[in-house]
């Protein structure tokens, strides 16, 4: 069946009261941050498009509240018509990453521009992870219905769970039927149990755990970057550099051999 025609006649039914206060928490915390990250946001913007060929974001169709389809967006990562040239899923050794994109996917950063999605009532702050329709075909019948009664999305305890996703489709053979027969059945069942229990304490939770795992991976890997830049000096170039800064400082405390 063509992905385009895909129908998922999910029943609807009226928002509750948590709904309402998750939808207004969802707007105004969406607005502020793209307010404060616009700078930022336009800096990657621009690299993105400089560096690589193609547009800045990258679109894709996704399964959203009551199975209605929107379009998702991303910064760019990959190459133009990536997903047209390989599988749905990517992986960690995917060479249609750009040299840029990886490092947005590291950080998840490709994924802020989905706070206009969130504020234009496609997605949520917090929710299970919009799926494109060829995996929610694959959903388990049982599940299907409640993942797919609230809105998808920017995080979540899967997301967060399943945040090293592209290192376990590393070196498969057939990603998607990996991702299908393994993967799939047990992020449902997780966003099931998200959907049944959330709570606003929850979401909050979540929110500051991603900010937490997001700050402390940047900054483990900025240090990791900096500890490779330093361990090409030679240590012999550093002791020369001490040395003849002391000789040199009248004041220095150090004994130099004359």
């Amino acid at each position: 069946m063509a992905q385009d025609t895909v129908k998922l006649p999910v029943k609807s039914h009226p928002p509750s009261l948590f709904e309402i206060s998750k939808r207004v928490f969802d707007f105004v915390a969406s607005g502020i941050l793209l307010t404060v990250l616009s700078a930022p946001l336009l800096a990657v913007a621009v690299v993105v498009k400089l560096t690589s060929s193609g547009r800045v974001f990258y679109v894709q169709r996704r399964v959203g509240l009551h199975g209605r389809y929107f379009n998702v967006f991303k910064f760019r990562t990959m190459v133009s018509d990536a997903d047209r040239n390989g599988p749905l899923c990517t992986a960690a050794d995917d060479n249609r990453i750009t040299r840029v994109g990886r490092f947005l996917r590291n950080n998840k950063i490709d994924e802020i521009p989905q706070l206009i999605n969130v504020i234009r009532g496609e997605m949520s702050l917090v929710g299970p992870r919009p799926q494109v329709p060829r995996f929610v075909e694959n959903f388990p019948p049982d599940l299907r219905d409640t993942v797919l009664s609230v809105r998808p999305g920017v995080t979540g305890p899967t997301q967060l769970h399943y945040r090293d996703e592209e290192t376990l489709l590393q070196d498969r053979a057939d990603r998607e039927a990996f991702y299908i027969s393994e993967l799939l059945p047990h992020k449902c069942r997780m966003d099931y149990d998200y959907v049944v229990n959330r709570s606003a304490s929850q979401d909050i939770a979540v929110l500051f755990k991603t900010a937490w795992v997001v700050i402390l991976g940047l900054t483990k890997r900025v240090t990791k970057k900096a500890n490779k830049a330093l361990a090409v000096i030679p240590a012999e170039a550093v002791v020369v550099s001490v040395v003849n800064h002391d000789r040199d400082d009248p004041t220095s405390d150090w004994p130099v051999a004359r």
